[in-house]
Formats: structure tokens, sequence, C-alpha cells
């Protein structure tokens, strides 16, 4: 079966998406999002010898809402990407060997960004496994029937399921009173405490494949928001509120309250041996894959709400920038590093170094390079440019033509 029952005109395959034709919702959660991602990578480039009781309350909200909780609404919106462009392609006339073939192409590109991505700036990197997985899609699922893409659901299934169960033994092991007082492990990346940046970028090769290996399994989420498209949850939702409501407060529901165990750890109000510390890590890791759908979920409501209440939402200045952030959500990503690679590193300007608190001075860096991106991505959406890295991505995948 094809993706979508819209015949087209043989060999008219179409370029990158015209802002007129794209909705607002999936941009408007890659823009805000992107302060989570931030907040994430800042303060796992800095060490707290040390935390304070501000710190430790910090470190509580974080684990429960952004770390392992904001990358998967990429993944989710990556699979919701893929079946919006091959739709896209196919409805002017493609042949699916024409779609398969863009796909690949920009896929591979993706790991290309991913390698170069790592190497110079930040050893976290996912444009690689993005690239992966999307070829992996690209091959095994993109042309699946719908009774084959149900599957995913059973597969996420499964998976509260685990976390269900993995709630369960630290519940038991909790009420049981183990004795012991293990601490959650401590340090960054070696790359991050090079002395010098040549030696930073020989680390950061080291530990980008090992890392690219570990975030690979994210294609059950990558598949659960091709699914997704398929059903149009975004672009039609007023037809799906109910489904986007549930997925937004369940989803939120597990990731929020899977991570908070480890949260009680870091703050210092939850105690025991390593076992249990352990089995909360993983807890904390599991259920942050919720957080993908049920951040999507809800921010697919909030952008309905903002198409009914106005005719206009994106001449909102908040939103405007949101969505104009999330059309260079790359470049975003990108900005980020390199800010965190001149601002923090320790051969740099290592501003973290400098301040009492690293955690919280990384955090305030953060939020503001965010909100440079911000204003970056706004300008650029006045003068009706891409993003810097969207526009190469762009110009290697279709061509200087397009």
């Amino acid at each position: 079966m094809a993706i979508d029952e819209q015949p087209g005109s043989a060999g008219r395959a179409r370029g990158p998406v015209p802002r007129s034709e794209r909705a607002l919702a999936p941009d408007l959660a890659r823009g805000a999002m992107l302060l989570f991602i931030a907040l994430a990578n800042a303060v796992g480039v800095v060490s707290e010898p040390a935390p304070g009781a501000l710190v430790r309350g910090l470190d509580l909200l974080m684990l429960s809402l952004v770390q392992a909780r904001a990358y998967p609404v990429f993944a989710v919106m990556f699979g919701y990407g893929l079946v919006q462009l091959a739709r896209r392609q196919q409805a002017a006339g493609a042949t699916p060997e024409e779609v398969r073939s863009l796909l690949l192409r920009r896929n591979a590109w993706l790991v290309v960004f991913g390698f170069a991505h790592a190497a110079l700036l930040y050893f976290g990197d996912f444009l690689g496994a993005y690239g992966l997985v999307g070829m992996l899609a690209t091959l095994l699922l993109l042309r699946r029937g719908d009774r084959f893409h149900r599957a995913v659901l059973w597969l996420w299934a499964f998976s509260t399921l685990e976390v269900f169960v993995l709630a369960l033994l630290v519940a038991m092991r909790l009420a049981h009173g183990t004795s012991g007082m293990a601490s959650l492990p401590s340090g960054i990346a070696a790359s991050h405490a090079a002395p010098d940046y040549l030696t930073s970028m020989r680390l950061r090769l080291a530990e980008w494949p090992w890392h690219t290996a570990t975030v690979l399994p994210f294609i059950g989420i990558v598949w659960l928001g091709m699914w997704a498209a398929r059903r149009r949850l975004l672009e039609e939702a007023v037809s799906h509120q109910r489904l986007l409501s549930r997925v937004a407060m369940g989803g939120l529901a597990i990731a929020i309250l899977g991570g908070l165990p480890l949260g009680l750890v870091s703050a210092g109000l939850l105690q025991g041996d390593a076992t249990t510390v352990k089995l909360i890590f993983v807890l904390q890791r599991v259920s942050g894959m919720f957080g993908g759908p049920g951040y999507v979920a809800l921010l697919g409501l909030v952008a309905l709400r903002l198409s009914q209440a106005s005719q206009a939402p994106r001449r909102s200045l908040v939103v405007g920038a949101l969505s104009a952030l999330g059309q260079r959500s790359l470049s975003g990503y990108l900005f980020q590093s390199l800010a965190w690679l001149v601002l923090l590193a320790p051969y740099t300007l290592a501003l973290g170094q400098h301040h009492d608190s690293p955690t919280l001075t990384a955090l305030v860096i953060a939020v503001l390079v965010w909100l440079a991106s911000l204003v970056a991505a706004s300008l650029l959406e006045r003068r009706s440019l891409p993003g810097p890295a969207e526009a190469v991505l762009r110009r290697l995948t279709y061509g200087a033509r397009r």
C-alpha cells in the first residue's frame, strides 16, 4: 500500500515544503522543546562537586521533566516528518523509487552532519543516529500497510508494562527498607574535561560511535511518529482531540512519575542500596520515552487552541518566534553545541568554572542561548530565509534547482 492514495503527475518531485504549507503544531513543538534540549545538554558539560539545596531542587525538576524526556519529542517528530515528506513527494507524482532515493539521500547526509557535529562540537550528537534510523525506517517501515503499523501500538503497550514492572520492583525494595546510601554516577564525558580543543576532538571521535549505538533503539519512538503521521493527528487535530488529550495526560504522567524517584535520589530525599538506585535509574530512562508523545500531543492541543482563537496565530510574537525556530531546529540545535563549546569548555571561556554553582550558571546560559536562537530565527523568518544548516541540507538533498 502507498502512504497515501494521492496520485500526481509523474516526474514532478517537489522541493522543500513552502512556509505557507507548514502545519503549526510540529514547528511549535520543535521550537519549544529546543529549550529542554538546551537545559539538558548545558548541564551535561559542567561538573558540580558539591551541589547545594537549590541545585538539588533543580535536579529533581530536570530528572522528572527534562532529562531523557526532550529528545523523544524530536524522535516522534522525525518519524512524523518522514511520512509527511514522502506523502508530499508522492502527491506531486514522484515514484516510490524516487521517494525512497530522496529519503535515503537526505538521511545519509544527516549521518555526515552528525559526524561533523560530533567531531567539531559535541559528542552527544543525535543527528547521526537520526540518519541511520531514517534509512532503516525508509527501507523497512515506510511502504508498509496500516495493519503492520498498528504493531507499534503493541510495542508501546509492552513498554508501558515494562515501566509498571520497574516501578513495582522499586516500590517493593523501598518498602522493605533496603539499607545503603548509594549515590548517582557523577562526572562528565572525557571530551568535556579535555585541556585543549584538539584533545577534545580526538576524545569526541572515540565517544560518538558508542553514544550513537546506545540511542539507536529510539527507532520505536520514530515508528510511533510515523503511525501518528499516517493518521494525520497533528494536521487534523480537531478530529483527534480526545486521543491527543489522552496521550498528553497519560504520556506525561508516566514520564514525570517515572522520573520522580531518581529526582528524589538526586535531591537527597530518597535513599537506597546500589541495586535499588540502579533500578530507579533504569525506570527514569524507560519512562522518559513517554515524554515524547506526551509533549507532542500537549503542544498539538496548544496549537489547535491557538488556531481556533485566531485566524493568524503565527502573528503572535511568542508563537511566531517558536514556530520560526521550529522550522530551523537543525540550525538551532547546532548553534547550542557551538555555544557550549565557546562558553563552557575549560579551554575557552569556561564560564561554569568562574561561579559558585556551575550547574546554575549552565542553566542560565542555556536559557539565554535558546532566547538568542529565538531572536535569530525570527529575524530569518522576516526575511523568508532558512537556517544555514537547513539551507545546506536542502541543497545536498534536492540539488541547486530546488
